[in-house]
């Protein structure tokens, strides 16, 4: 550093008596070289000087010892965060590890297991830790037994094997949902039945009128008890329908030949006789699907004859009966035709039984279908196509 000052002093003496001699010099060449020769050991001091200050931009500046100690409290403040949202996850999550010790990670965790949750937390934290799926779970409350749905997860983290495992709740959901069934479905057997109780009660007492008057009208008296008699039998027919359409036997799965099933479809339908378009795509040769072949064949002539009925009054019906993987491998059916299509509002009811947004239908096709589809492990729903019409895709 020293002889970094020495260098400036000499180079400041050189250049400032090379400028004194310049304004000096006039027309004396001797001056003039004299002067160049000062501004030349000038530059010859000022090069080394010149060549160190450009290392010293190009070396790496070094932190204080102070600022070399991590300090990061963004992160801190996202730790902080996600453990508060951890804790207040509407479900209960426990993270287990490899050595089989559990570790609440939710408030919802904690609660089920201390006093006020279930009954043995012992017999829960043994659930945890031996079930080898997901699924769901029956645990004993003190509310109650409660239906829940175990998620598990297996993760691997800094080479350590660990299982993510979450509980969710689904009592309180499926216990509306089972009442509003049940509201639903006593609301339509008290439709019918009183459509058949109201004509037989007001024939009855015609009946008895009848009987009462003199001289008896044998004719009419006949009218009144083939009357009775009629929606009895009409009763009796709900009644049996009913019955039929909740007792389906259960499904007997086997590899389903798509291909050769939709086939037997075409053939089977009234849509050739008709002169309509059937039209049947099938995503890849052989695509199979397990299921039981004869209650698939039921559920799938059940829409194409509601298709039927849809499109009766076109020029040119029209129905595409479609097999194809969907998103995460499954495989979806889909039954789609040309027609007015489901009027809007109606897509909830349509499944209910009995009722029919089709007058003089049944309102049970649509309510066997989604059974039926139900057994063999699979969903049915309604889709409105861009194209008009109506969409049932059947998902297994």
């Amino acid at each position: 550093m020293g002889f970094e000052w020495v260098r400036l002093l000499l180079l400041a003496a050189c250049w400032l008596a090379s400028g004194a001699l310049a304004r000096q010099a006039g027309a004396d060449a001797r001056v003039w070289l004299g002067a160049g020769l000062l501004f030349l050991g000038g530059l010859a001091l000022a090069w080394p000087l010149a060549k160190a200050s450009a290392k010293q931009r190009l070396r790496p500046q070094l932190l204080p010892a102070e600022s070399l100690e991590p300090a990061r409290p963004a992160d801190a403040q996202k730790l902080a965060l996600l453990q508060a949202q951890f804790e207040h996850l509407p479900v209960a999550a426990w993270c287990l590890s490899g050595e089989g010790k559990l570790q609440a990670l939710s408030s919802r965790a904690r609660r089920l297991g201390a006093p006020g949750g279930v009954r043995e937390p012992a017999a829960l934290h043994q659930l945890l830790r031996s079930a080898a799926r997901s699924g769901p779970q029956l645990l004993d409350t003190e509310r109650g037994s409660e239906r829940w749905a175990l998620q598990r997860q297996s993760l691997n983290l800094d080479g350590q094997a660990q299982t993510l495992l979450v509980l969710v709740p689904l009592e309180s959901e499926l216990e509306g949902e089972s009442l509003l069934a049940w509201q639903q479905l006593v609301q339509v057997l008290t439709h019918e039945i009183m459509n058949s109780l109201t004509p037989i009660k007001s024939l009855s007492q015609t009946a008895q009128m009848l009987l009462d008057e003199r001289p008896l009208v044998e004719a009419e008296l006949r009218l009144a008890l083939d009357g009775i008699g009629h929606r009895a039998e009409g009763l009796s027919s709900f009644v049996a329908t009913y019955r039929r359409v909740s007792q389906w036997p259960a499904p007997q799965l086997a590899p389903v030949d798509l291909s050769v099933l939709f086939q037997r479809l075409a053939l089977a339908s009234a849509w050739a006789a008709r002169g309509a378009e059937f039209n049947i795509e099938v995503s890849e040769p052989g695509l199979r699907l397990l299921a039981d072949e004869a209650q698939l064949e039921q559920a799938l002539l059940a829409l194409i004859s509601n298709a039927a009925a849809a499109t009766a009054e076109l020029a040119l019906p029209r129905l595409w009966l479609q097999a194809r993987q969907g998103r995460g491998g499954r495989l979806q059916i889909t039954v789609r035709d040309n027609g007015p299509g489901v009027p809007p509002g109606l897509e909830r009811k349509i499944f209910l039984p009995f009722f029919s947004a089709r007058e003089g239908g049944q309102g049970i096709g649509l309510t066997v279908v989604r059974q039926l589809v139900h057994g063999m492990g699979g969903r049915v729903r309604h889709v409105r196509p861009l194209e008009g019409g109506a969409a049932f895709v059947l998902s297994f």
